[in-house]
């Protein structure tokens, strides 16, 4: 395909103008995607029945995993074909869709035969006990053992068509399957409809899933001809240099998603210690911290293409407007969601189960949670950088920060000294640290950027 107007966004446009689109469409998207997750646990959450809500609980920690999947080969391939679109490099930029394509499709398959195989070891390691297997093996039937390759590819196709700038198409198959989903569930879990509870749930992630595959396939036989994205078995490369770049930027992205699939599994079996009305409410407000991380998600993932475009085309001045404009707006948003979940706790988790016991538990956690969402954007925000510019490094020494160095042992240390309550501050302690290191670290690199750049016109 040769170059067309997309190159506007990326170059000329307004930089607002240039966030905007590429950002809002993203945020938006990642906000459907929160709806969805929060339907599954409102929905089953009417059954008023703990050991169903813990079931979709547990199960969070392999759902999360898909995402380390969708990272190696959506973040790698999409940095990779955006920094080969500032450079006039079609060839790679239909190499690295295909072969982004083609790996998430395997890794998916590969994924739903191993938890398949291993479900009774997976399931003791996730923290199910004699009351809570039966329902969490349900609702994993459909969303993993079944499941995972149309996840997985859904999340993958959105990254590669949001890279040349499609962010409106990206978002659109997105919220395809997580409207599908709302409206599906309560057909599916409650007693007037199909009754399956969690397992419902499930089923309806599944089918939603495979529709928004097959809207994005739908979308690249239409537009053949006139879309970057390529998923042509012909254009499949293991070129050394291909392989190299997306794993560059794809590896310690999905090991950062690994990293996070260990703290939220230590986190639940901490928290099952306290029986199920515990696990219930903490389940309920890491689906409500989901709104703002969600929402940092969609800044950072929406900006990529235009700082992986203008860091490759040398353009460095634009690049960090970009960045610092998104860091502005997404912090303010988060401080307004922070603060709406520090004043009415009780109400947020009382829209999802209304146990007296799950509703005291949740008031805390969620006040512990929402602390660190403010920090936590600029975090996402640098880590974004990091990956759009190929510095995978960068993102997994950030990774590891957060996780290993911080927020684990601060699990640990707070469940000692302030028994349940004090886990749900451990992400702040770990948020705290992590921001001030993002600053300082952003900071440093766009002068050695600008740096690099003065010195290659000088040298013109």
């Amino acid at each position: 395909m040769q170059p067309n107007n997309k190159t506007y966004l990326f170059e000329e446009a307004p930089i607002p103008t240039a966030v905007a689109k590429l950002a809002i469409p993203t945020i938006i998207s990642s906000l459907v995607t929160v709806l969805y997750n929060l339907a599954d646990t409102y929905f089953v959450g009417m059954l008023n029945d703990p050991i169903q809500n813990s079931a979709v609980t547990l199960a969070a920690p392999v759902m999360l995993a898909f995402y380390a999947i969708n990272n190696l080969f959506g973040v790698g391939s999409s940095s990779l074909m955006s920094r080969s679109l500032g450079c006039r490099d079609y060839d790679t930029v239909a190499k690295s869709s295909a072969f982004g394509f083609y790996c998430s499709l395997f890794c998916g398959l590969l994924f739903s035969l191993l938890c398949f195989a291993f479900q009774s070891p997976l399931l003791d390691l996730l923290g199910a006990d004699e009351t809570t297997q039966e329902a969490t093996n349900g609702y994993m039937l459909w969303t993993v053992y079944l499941g995972a390759a149309p996840t997985i590819l859904n999340v993958v196709l959105a990254y590669l068509v949001r890279a040349e700038g499609s962010a409106i198409h990206a978002s659109v198959g997105t919220m395809s399957g997580c409207l599908l989903n709302i409206v599906l569930d309560p057909i599916f879990i409650l007693p007037w409809g199909l009754n399956m509870g969690a397992a419902g749930a499930g089923l309806a992630t599944f089918l939603s899933n495979c529709v928004a595959c097959l809207y994005y396939f739908v979308l690249l036989h239409v537009r053949r001809g006139h879309t970057y994205v390529c998923v042509d078995f012909r254009h499949l490369s293991f070129e050394r240099h291909l392989v190299g770049s997306v794993c560059k930027v794809g590896i310690p992205a999905a090991i950062q998603n690994l990293l996070n699939v260990t703290g939220m599994t230590i986190l639940n079996n901490f928290t099952s210690a306290y029986r199920a009305d515990a696990v219930a409410a903490m389940g309920i407000c890491q689906k409500l911290a989901q709104v703002p991380m969600y929402a940092s998600m969609g800044f950072s993932q929406g900006v990529m293409p235009l700082v992986s475009y203008n860091y490759s085309s040398g353009n460095i001045k634009r690049m960090k407007s970009s960045v610092k404009l998104s860091g502005a707006l997404s912090v303010s948003l988060l401080l307004v969601l922070s603060v709406l979940f520090q004043l009415f706790p009780r109400f947020f988790v009382s829209l999802f189960m209304k146990t007296p016991e799950v509703v005291e538990y949740g008031s805390h956690f969620l006040r512990g949670m929402a602390i660190a969402q403010p920090l936590m954007c600029i975090d996402f925000l640098a880590v974004g950088v990091f990956q759009a510019v190929g510095l995978g490094s960068y993102a997994l020494a950030f990774a590891i920060l957060r996780k290993v160095v911080l927020e684990i042992p601060a699990l640990i240390i707070l469940n000692a000294i302030f028994p349940l309550y004090g886990l749900a501050y451990a992400q702040t302690c770990a948020e705290s640290v992590l921001a001030v290191a993002a600053v300082i670290t952003l900071i440093r690199l766009f002068r050695r950027f600008e740096k690099e750049r003065a010195s290659r016109l000088e040298s013109i």
